[in-house]
């Protein structure tokens, strides 16, 4: 993938897995004919094999970059920081986990999985070590594992929860499972709501509505409602997303606004393309495994075609859309434009979107393979 000079490592890290959950929206069956498949799922393949060859579960010394293999070598008075990025814990690392799970199902290969496995297994094997250290001294999202034990906002625990629903299908700890269940609590029952229960945010602006936080909830309360069979966390789910509608929507533009400012009952004035892009990937997920009779379902379907067909609009003569949607002088987004393909290919390929615009999303895909991959 190409680096940016201004690109945060974090970003990084989810640019590569939007690349990788690109793939399983593809192929985008009416145009397979048209498209190698085969030199597809090899491009995808180097982006994961890269993840896998950068990951190290591993820490190194804050001052000299001594490696510490185990927590138990940690000297008392020394801090330290993670080896890798892709050992950290915060959403984004809950985006690469899902993503390699989706890879597994894709391709068959296991090796995938075991990264995420491997990954969740790291942070709950090592977080008491760090919550014992803790000395308040910092926001808790900068300090090792800091918001597996700390849930003050939905990046805390949204999109790990919901990678930790997926591993712990297949790894049965007690200790996964209370995690999910706590989880489950904090977005349910302590997230901070408006009076109508549409989820909020306290930082960094008190009570304001992010786009950001559909895909940090909705994933999470899909799979929890797959999990327990509690038809509470659809309803819920299903319920934020015709409600983040109601506030952020922009009938003239066909886009989304980034945020809600709850206190002067205003937008703010960014299309931001990856909040819009969270938007989409919410839907896709939560439709994944909404129950065909809900009586809300169509309503989502609706929702999600409205926007696929508004962003169409937006798309650059290369493919990609741009980091201000509606501003072509601003930088083509690389996540963004993955999630808008992976949504428009997934949607033609369940049946939520028509067939003719299978363009969108194979254009997309050629342009974030000419311009974002290396």
């Amino acid at each position: 993938m190409k680096n940016l000079p201004f690109m945060p490592a974090s970003i990084k890290v989810l640019c590569a897995a939007a690349l990788l959950a690109v793939m399983c929206g593809f192929p985008v069956q009416a145009q397979q004919a048209q498209n190698n498949t085969a030199e597809d799922e090899k491009v995808i393949r180097k982006v994961a094999d890269y993840i896998l060859s950068e990951a190290s579960f591993q820490f190194v010394g804050e001052k000299d970059d001594k490696v510490y293999a185990t927590t138990a070598a940690i000297p008392k008075d020394v801090e330290v920081k993670f080896s890798s990025k892709y050992g950290e814990w915060h959403y984004t690392n809950g985006v690469v986990n899902m993503a390699m799970m989706n890879m597994t199902n894709f391709t068959g290969d296991k090796k995938y999985a075991d990264f995420a496995a491997k990954h969740v297994a790291f942070g709950f094997d090592n977080y008491k070590f760090f919550q014992k250290r803790f000395k308040n001294d910092r926001r808790h999202h900068q300090y090792p594992f800091g918001q597996l034990w700390t849930m003050e906002e939905l990046d805390d625990c949204g999109a790990m929860g919901a990678s930790i629903i997926e591993v712990y299908g297949n790894v049965k700890r007690k200790d996964y499972k209370e995690y999910i269940d706590n989880t489950a609590r904090h977005i349910t029952e302590r997230q901070e709501r408006l009076e109508d229960k549409t989820l909020v945010r306290k930082f960094p602006q008190q009570m304001t509505l992010w786009a950001d936080d559909l895909y940090m909830s909705v994933p999470f309360l899909a799979r929890m409602g797959n999990l327990t069979g509690d038809r509470k966390y659809f309803d819920d789910a299903v319920n934020q997303i015709l409600s983040f509608d109601k506030y952020l929507w922009l009938e003239d533009k066909g886009l989304y606004y980034h945020c809600y400012y709850s206190d002067s009952r205003k937008n703010g004035v960014a299309h931001w393309g990856r909040s819009n892009g969270w938007l989409v990937l919410a839907q896709v997920h939560l439709l994944k495994y909404l129950p065909k009779d809900h009586p809300k379902r169509q309503d989502v379907i609706n929702n999600l075609e409205k926007q696929l067909i508004g962003l169409s609009r937006y798309q650059d003569q290369n493919g990609l859309w741009h980091q201000l949607l509606d501003k072509h002088d601003s930088y083509a987004e690389t996540s963004a434009s993955a999630m808008f393909v992976q949504g428009v290919a997934a949607a033609i390929n369940n049946g939520w979107l028509d067939k003719r615009f299978a363009t969108i999303a194979i254009t997309g895909w050629e342009g974030l393979k000419k311009e974002m991959i290396e």
